[in-house]
């Protein structure tokens, strides 16, 4: 008896470990899930020249416009929409959104939390403060003890940690955080390269603002859920717009230095 039962016990073994490995194996397709819902949720904030809105309120921008062609080859809609920065994981994980694409830095958090595409512009985190002071902040030192703007969970807010004696706030986006320079209530923000060019200077909404030194190299990437079998899907389509000018044209369009466009092989 003690035998048939032990026989018993482990061939119920055998079959949980068989069903356990068979479960871990599968993984839901990303591909799919959107295929048949006939929508791709892009994740994005107000961030010109990457996702912005025209006088219709319809999103443009490099960020916006590859976004619609890669919902096109997919055979889908996209969709855009407005998130929190710093909760853009969560809105991943819980599919409210199907991607992240707006200019996104790609730092060893978003790569452990994101399956991430391959990197297709570099950039940096430049400092940003009213043209009248500029010559005082050249210089990263001279950053200490400044009062800083940042968006709340991005790269920049990051940066600023890292400076001595700095205080910073955090906001909803890179766009309240010059808004907070241009009023005065803060001294400093800290933003991205590509849209200090494309917001600050003559015939902006910010002319009295200006950005001075870099305090880093980055770059962007585009993300998805963990696992997600889009971005290997995604990569191919970057190499294909590399290829063919689409990339280069779109820089153009939105007056992006094609320098910053990193080459895909």
């Amino acid at each position: 008896m003690k035998k048939i039962l032990c026989l018993m016990l482990a061939l119920m073994m055998i079959v949980a470990c068989f069903a356990g490995c068979q479960g871990e194996k599968k993984v839901d397709s990303d591909y799919e899930y959107v295929k048949n819902k006939g929508t791709l949720i892009v994740g994005i904030t107000d961030f010109a020249p990457m996702d912005y809105t025209d006088e219709d309120g319809n999103w443009i921008g490099f960020d916006a416009d590859l976004a619609k062609a890669f919902a096109k080859e997919l055979g889908v809609e996209v969709k855009f929409q407005l998130i929190d920065w710093n909760s853009k994981e969560m809105e991943l994980d819980g599919k409210s959104i199907d991607v992240v694409w707006n200019g996104m830095t790609l730092t060893d958090a978003v790569k452990k939390t994101m399956e991430t595409s391959n990197p297709y512009c570099n950039n940096q985190q430049v400092v940003v403060v009213r043209k009248d002071v500029a010559d005082k902040y050249q210089t990263k030192e001279s950053l200490k003890e400044l009062k800083f703007a940042v968006e709340e969970g991005s790269a920049g807010a990051e940066q600023v940690a890292m400076i001595e004696g700095a205080k910073y706030v955090e906001v909803l986006d890179q766009a309240t955080a010059l808004a907070e320079v241009q009023a005065g209530t803060s001294t400093a923000a800290v933003i991205d390269l590509l849209m200090a060019s494309a917001m600050l200077g003559e015939g902006t909404g910010f002319e009295d603002l200006t950005y001075t030194i870099g305090l880093n190299d980055e770059e962007y990437g585009v993300g998805f859920r963990k696992g997600s079998d889009l971005a290997p899907k995604l990569n191919d389509f970057f190499k294909k717009t590399y290829a063919d000018g689409t990339m280069e044209d779109l820089a153009n369009l939105y007056n992006i230095d094609t320098a910053v466009i990193i080459p895909q092989e």
